[in-house]
């Protein structure tokens, strides 16, 4: 079972590199949104919010070198906000709700579906397209209804949901390598 796990998640892995130039150009999406004073509003469900809130901490924090903070916002971590928006608005409204209140037109938002018919980041990029927000998809399988909305659909055509959550992880990893790479390297004063 382990040796058809790794071939499995190899044989994912290695099929992303058909996509490397559109995972460069999303990337410096993502790196020109920050360097032009916006931030990175990222959403998805289950494994997936755990990736937004991983990869948001990434571009707050650091990745692998000492710099200064940059804004990204995981939409998947105010519980108040989530269950108010649950109760009042219904499960599909609670990211939309929060690009509406949150999200500026210099922002980017990634929405990251292992199906690609997630209803509440279907909603979210709808709210995003309504604000002249850029939308990038972190999608599985097909890319399901968001590879058409989204405006950069990154999709790792796969029908496990475990392997392309390992890919949709390595995407994120180096995104924010390069994000990295290409941010003033100043590090932080402390205080």
């Amino acid at each position: 079972m382990l040796n058809r796990m790794i071939e499995d998640h190899l044989k994912c892995i290695q099929h992303l590199q058909k996509s490397s130039s559109l995972l460069e150009t999303s990337g410096k999406l993502l790196l020109s949104c920050l360097l032009d004073g916006g931030k990175l509003m990222v959403c998805g469900n289950g494994g997936s919010a755990s990736d937004a809130q991983h990869f948001s901490a990434e571009i707050v924090g650091r990745f692998e070198k000492e710099r200064n903070a940059y804004p990204a916002v995981s939409l998947t971590t105010d519980t108040s906000v989530l269950t108010a928006l649950g109760n009042d608005y219904g499960y599909d409204e609670v990211f939309a709700r929060q690009v509406q209140g949150l999200g500026r037109a210099k922002d980017v938002l990634i929405g990251i579906s292992t199906s690609g018919y997630s209803q509440n980041v279907i909603r979210a990029v709808e709210q995003a397209k309504i604000m002249q927000i850029k939308s990038v998809g972190l999608l599985g399988r097909d890319g399901g209804s968001l590879k058409k909305l989204v405006d950069v659909p990154v999709v790792v055509e796969n029908a496990s949901t475990a392997r392309i959550q390992e890919a949709h992880i390595f995407v994120l990893h180096y995104w924010a390598l390069l994000i990295e790479s290409g941010l003033p390297q100043t590090p932080p004063k402390k205080a």
